[in-house]
């Protein structure tokens, strides 16, 4: 006979589980399905950042409901508005809830939204988890999906926000930090004995940890191995469940009033991909855990009669594709967010020209090679180009700052192959097989940027966004840093990303529309599985990972309120 539950969740990200957290306070019953044996998804890989407009914690003042409308009416001109205001103003509710429930939040002061100089725009509106010890998580300790090793120092211990800030500049009290975190670590002997994963959980790992420490005290269960294969609708009205996968064998799970569709989207699909984008790429260049978001539950979805929107579209994050250091033979995709946001670098197409300031919010980045290739066809991928200054300063990937790995130490099979390195420019070109002349004039024109401090192509630096990650020590453009001392290098920049902003069409309610705008009874969508409500744009640090969390908390509210006036009845 089938299991039957008020509410059914199909995913274990931060929106499924602020979901099935808020469903259960709300008295309803709830079990969280999972397809991997891990939980966590793509959140407990990413940073964790959420991006929350006057989320009234410390560090939001003077921002406001009315400034954050501002802003996302000046920068999401394809966003649905009822959806925009429907994540306003049930954001700080959503984050208010999660502190309340032990997940400990706080904002990274001063980090600029990602279009800093458009009207409503305010700094501080990315909140973050704090670090918390993954031994109160007992045994589901060991089946959270560990963070990406690009937000791990040295692949092993784990830091925070702002310590990686310290530590990637070698700012002051670096060393004393380097020092205390490997302490720590190593000092732990009983949790060393047992296992040499970091019991320090921080960015996306503290955010499902805390979760899921929240969840475990209500008695939600969250079932690994279910992989849903189908939704169950009566006769063209309610979803009534899901047909489930558990080793091997298929099983019914009933929802007396909601599924809520929180699985991701379908970036890990080459069927989905080579559908709906123009540059479908290969899985292998996403940044999401390999395998995971298949788009199996928008297909679902489809099958029963859902509309879809922005499926051409994604949450564009350029990647380097890397070598594995803990797993012989096996590669890893490493978003570089920042890392040609740094001075001292530039990106050319392969003709050798730039196209784009690199300074970007790295989605723009992203939308600038698909138009370079448009254009040219000379993009996707691209190339980094830096010298002997960015090494000595900065990480390009797992390549960390000569200081820590200086290239006598880099693994020979690394050269030639995921990096490139030359005593000058016209050698580095002919490695790389771009136009030398070009390549060699982009560079002398940053050079001359960087001794002016205006770039006068593409405005790097003229923002204070691409001033963030800069070298302040650098005048007069933090951003700008010449490219004069070699050796040189360069490095293969995928059209990545962390996630598809296309998916199930959703209201304000987060419920599932059909194709004639018409909710679709019970069903919800929440997260990368619906369509982005800011559209196609990327307002935000934490862009993703807000809304999921917020429209997860909007659907168990909503599910609760129909469930409600069904008792009344």
């Amino acid at each position: 006979m089938a299991e039957t539950f008020d509410v059914v969740v199909v995913g274990s990200g931060s929106g499924a589980l602020t979901a099935a957290m808020r469903a259960r306070d709300n008295g309803l019953s709830v079990v969280v399905l999972e397809k991997e044996l891990k939980y966590g998804g793509t959140s407990a890989t990413s940073a964790g950042f959420m991006w929350i407009p006057n989320h009234g914690l410390p560090g939001s003042e003077g921002d406001s409901r009315e400034k954050a409308l501002t802003y996302l009416n000046a920068v999401t001109p394809n966003a649905r508005p009822e959806r925009i205001e429907a994540f306003v103003d049930n954001g700080p509710a959503m984050i208010h809830y999660l502190v309340s429930k032990g997940v400990k939040l706080g904002p990274v002061v001063g980090y600029p939204d990602y279009f800093p100089e458009a009207p409503g725009a305010h700094p501080g509106r990315g909140v973050v988890p704090r670090a918390m010890d993954g031994k109160t998580l007992g045994n589901n300790f060991h089946t959270l999906r560990e963070q990406t090793v690009k937000f791990k120092l040295f692949t092993r211990y784990s830091v925070e926000v702002e310590e990686g800030g310290v530590l990637g500049m070698r700012a002051p009290g670096w060393q004393k930090l380097l020092a205390r975190i490997l302490w720590n670590f190593w000092s732990d002997i009983p949790w060393r004995l047992s296992t040499k994963r970091d019991r320090r959980l921080t960015l996306g790992t503290a955010l499902i940890g805390g979760m899921r420490r929240a969840l475990d005290a209500q008695g939600v269960e969250v079932r690994l191995g279910h992989a849903i294969v189908a939704l169950h609708r009566e006769n063209g009205g309610r979803v009534t469940g899901v047909e489930a996968v558990h080793n091997g064998r298929r099983k019914t799970i009933a929802a007396r009033h909601g599924v809520i569709i929180a699985a991701g989207g379908f970036e890990q699909s080459q069927e989905m991909r080579d559908k709906y984008w123009e540059f479908p790429g290969t899985p292998r260049v996403s940044a999401s855990p390999p395998g995971g978001n298949t788009g199996v539950m928008t297909r679902a979805a489809i099958a029963i009669g859902a509309a879809t929107e922005l499926m051409d579209q994604a949450w564009w994050n350029p990647t380097l594709v890397m070598p594995s250091i803990a797993i012989p033979g096996a590669e890893v995709t490493d978003p570089v967010t920042y890392d040609f946001s740094r001075p001292h670098s530039l990106c050319v197409n392969h003709n050798g020209d730039r196209f784009v300031n690199e300074g970007s919010p790295y989605d723009v980045f992203g939308k600038a090679m698909i138009d370079d290739a448009r254009k040219t066809g000379a993009n996707i991928p691209c190339w980094i180009i830096f010298d002997a200054n960015y090494r000595a300063k900065f990480a390009l990937s797992m390549l960390w700052p000569t200081i820590l790995l200086p290239d006598s130490r880099v693994p020979k099979a690394w050269w030639d192959t995921y990096f490139y390195r030359a005593d000058s420019i016209a050698a580095l070109a002919a490695k790389i097989e771009v136009n030398p002349d070009n390549l060699a004039n982009s560079v002398a024109r940053m050079n001359d940027f960087a001794r002016t401090g205006i770039d006068t192509d593409f405005k790097r630096g003229a923002s204070i966004y691409d001033r963030y990650p800069g070298d302040p020590n650098i005048r007069p453009n933090p951003a700008l840093g010449p490219i004069d001392k070699p050796p040189y290098y360069a490095a293969r920049v995928e059209l990545g990303d962390i996630g598809t902003k296309g998916g199930l069409k959703a209201d304000a309610y987060a419920r599932v529309l059909d194709t004639n705008d018409q909710p679709i009874p019970g069903l919800y969508a929440v997260g990368n599985a619906s369509g982005a409500c800011f559209g196609n744009c990327y307002p935000g640090a934490g862009g993703t990972i807000g809304p999921a969390t917020t429209y997860g908390f909007i659907a168990a509210n909503h599910i609760a309120s129909v469930a409600k006036g069904s008792r009344a009845r």
